[in-house]
């Protein structure tokens, strides 16, 4: 039975995502975004609880990339449709508003392009390619919580909306290095990286809500300038 046990947590990570997903479409962000963290969760521990059994599997690959899809992808593009239906949308995009939220699905698609991408490039064992499908996830959960006063006032529209959108869709193909928090050890010489940004998380802990997009921010500006100017 024990090689089924990670399957059962993928499928739960699967399920939470599913929720998730069904969750936003009524516009119920907390909840949505609840299930996505704990999807994250169950993520997590699949993979560890396989390598801990030695019952890694191509069948258990294969459905961690589908329940990724689901969660990490499809529930944040549901989130992002319903958010499309809040915001203020410009009179010149009257002819075009009520196509206009179906365009977040293209971060479902994005999403599945860089699953894809991981299942298949060998340079992402040590460090990540584009940004993780989890982290883009978690992003969008937390700006709707913590921001959606200023996402659905008229000092924000469904152009911004829009343009955000595709900059993080192509953030998660990008051939861009992005920080993996893999520690072989403690020292610092070894992980000055991965220390900065940690650092640099504390003091956006006061964010509140909006803490985890202001983390994947981070995340992603010390993986972008940290290599480049440490030469």
């Amino acid at each position: 039975m024990k090689k089924h046990v990670p399957n059962v947590i993928t499928c739960c990570n699967l399920i939470c995502g599913c929720m998730a997903t069904g969750a936003a479409f009524y516009g119920n962000y907390h909840y949505a975004v609840l299930m996505i963290v704990l999807g994250a969760v169950f993520d997590f521990f699949d993979g560890m609880v396989a390598r801990a059994l030695g019952v890694s599997s191509g069948i258990g690959r294969e459905l961690d990339s589908l329940a990724d899809v689901v969660t990490f992808g499809l529930a944040p593009s549901a989130i992002l449709f319903y958010l499309f239906h809040e915001v203020y949308c410009p009179e010149m995009l009257a002819p075009v508003s009520r196509m206009l939220p179906y365009t977040a699905f293209f971060m479902a698609a994005f999403s599945a392009l860089r699953l894809a991408k991981f299942n298949l490039d060998e340079r992402q064992h040590q460090q990540f390619i584009g940004l993780p499908t989890p982290a883009n996830a978690l992003f969008w959960g937390s700006l709707v919580l913590g921001e959606h006063a200023f996402l659905v006032s008229l000092r924000f529209n469904a152009v911004f909306l829009f343009l955000f959108m595709l900059l993080f869709c192509m953030l998660l193909v990008c051939e861009v290095p992005m920080l993996a928090l893999k520690f072989k050890n403690m020292s610092w010489a070894d992980n000055k990286q991965r220390y900065v940004f940690l650092l640099g998380c504390l003091p956006l802990l006061l964010f509140g809500t909006s803490s985890f997009a202001a983390m994947i921010v981070w995340y992603v500006a010390v993986s972008v300038a940290y290599p480049r100017l440490m030469k």
